[in-house]
C-alpha cells in the first residue's frame, strides 16, 4: 500500500506543477511575439548599436535613418549551409510586410561582391546585403554563430535574437512581427 501512496503523491505533485505552469506561464508566452518567432528575448533596456554599412548596391545604410520601423537584421555568409537554407524564406517574409513599417537587412563579412551577387542569383532572392568588412557590427551584436538574426523595435530597442535558421515566412513569424509593428515593442 505504501508504494501506491508514494506514486499518487508524486503524480499529484507533478499535476499541480503542470497546472501552475499552464496557468501562470502560458499567458505570458502567448502574448509574447518572440515566442512565435522562436527567439530569445533580450534584456529590457538593450539598445541597438548604431551602424553605418555599405550595401551591395553601393549605398550607405545607417541604422539612424531607419528609426520608426521594425528591423530584422540577419547575419550570414555564403559558405554557411543553414544561411543558404533560410534565404528564400527571408525574401518571402520581406514581400509580406509593409516596407513603410518593416525593414529586412542582411549583413555579411564576405567581401567578394561578385560572389554574393552570384549567390543571391543562384538562390533566386533579392535581399539588401550590407558589408561588415571589419566585423565591428557583428561583434557589437555579439554574433558568434551563423545565421544570427536580431529584431530591433521601432524605438531602437534590441528585443530579440535567434541563432540558427528559421522559417521566416511562417504564419507565426509574420504575426509576431506584425505585433511589433503595431505595438512598437
Amino acid at each position: 500500500m505504501r508504494k501506491v501512496n508514494d506514486w499518487s503523491t508524486r503524480f499529484g505533485s507533478a499535476l499541480v506543477l503542470a497546472l501552475f505552469v499552464a496557468v501562470v506561464a502560458a499567458p505570458s508566452y502567448a502574448g509574447d511575439p518572440l515566442a512565435g518567432l522562436k527567439m530569445s528575448r533580450l534584456p529590457v533596456g538593450s539598445q541597438a548599436m548604431p551602424f553605418e554599412l555599405k550595401g551591395l548596391d553601393g549605398k550607405i545604410i545607417k541604422l539612424s535613418d531607419l528609426g520608426g520601423k521594425v528591423l530584422l537584421v540577419n547575419f550570414w555568409a555564403t559558405w554557411c549551409g543553414p544561411c543558404k537554407k533560410e534565404m528564400p524564406a527571408l525574401a518571402r517574409l520581406q514581400q509580406q510586410l509593409d516596407p513603410s513599417r518593416f525593414v529586412l537587412l542582411t549583413v555579411t563579412t564576405d567581401l567578394q561582391q561578385q560572389g554574393i551577387t552570384h549567390f543571391l542569383a543562384q538562390q533566386g532572392v533579392d535581399l539588401p546585403v550590407l558589408f561588415d568588412e571589419d566585423q565591428e557590427v557583428s561583434r557589437s551584436y555579439m554574433v558568434r554563430a551563423l545565421p544570427t538574426t536580431v529584431v530591433i523595435a521601432r524605438d531602437g530597442a534590441l528585443v530579440g535574437r535567434a541563432v540558427g535558421p528559421r522559417e521566416w515566412d511562417s504564419a507565426e513569424v509574420v504575426a509576431g512581427l506584425k505585433l511589433f509593428m503595431e505595438s512598437g515593442r
